[in-house]
């Protein structure tokens, strides 16, 4: 059975010209998704992928009908490729029924591979050259000196709850024990030592 998938993308709202195509091919059955975006979640195509038997075969439009990245492709054709489901694009070319063109899918293997090494590499080379010029990784912290010395002032108050300091800075109380371990506890001590100092 031959089944089809189309979905719209932001710039054609109208899926007509690939359903056209899509039963002129001759599918059985067409699935469409109406919603176009980048979002993950394409129940139509999950409901196609359901449908399928070994055997089968996935027909689309263009391979950017499939999927919005090489990750996303890639994990759709080894998917069909695991269940010796076929995939035929129509304006590409592809026929993954044919020996030639299941060499497609060790393509897109290959490809998510490198992207993937690719990405390691860059993250790596980031980090040497980050720790070389005495940068640690990590996130910046999200407050500063100036930040914590109004803070430890605002907590010298006891009217003052830890919540509404954290709220006056735009962070999370937590934020606030990680950069004042002890708190107010710690802010009173301090507080009080200064005075008999």
């Amino acid at each position: 059975m031959v089944v089809g998938y189309a979905r719209v993308s932001t710039r054609d709202q109208s899926p007509a010209l690939q359903l056209d195509a899509l039963r002129g091919a001759g599918c059985d059955r067409v699935y469409v998704e109406k919603a176009s975006g980048a979002q993950r979640d394409r129940p139509e195509l999950k409901a196609a992928l359901d449908y399928l038997r070994d055997g089968d075969t996935l027909m689309v439009w263009k391979l950017d009908r499939l999927a919005r990245s090489v990750r996303q492709l890639v994990e759709t054709a080894a998917e069909l490729q695991r269940r010796d489901i076929g995939l035929k694009v129509l304006t590409q070319a592809i026929d993954t029924t044919t020996p030639g063109g299941r060499l497609v899918f060790h393509v897109f293997a290959a490809v998510a591979e490198f992207e993937r090494e690719l990405g390691l590499e860059r993250t790596h080379a980031g980090l040497a050259q980050a720790k070389a010029m005495g940068r640690r990784g990590g996130r910046k912290p999200t407050i500063g000196p100036a930040e914590i010395k109004r803070a430890r002032a605002m907590l010298a108050d006891p009217t003052i709850t830890v919540g509404e300091v954290a709220q006056q800075l735009g962070v999370q109380p937590s934020t606030l024990y990680r950069h004042i371990p002890g708190g107010r506890s710690a802010v009173a001590q301090e507080t009080g030592m200064n005075k008999h100092g």
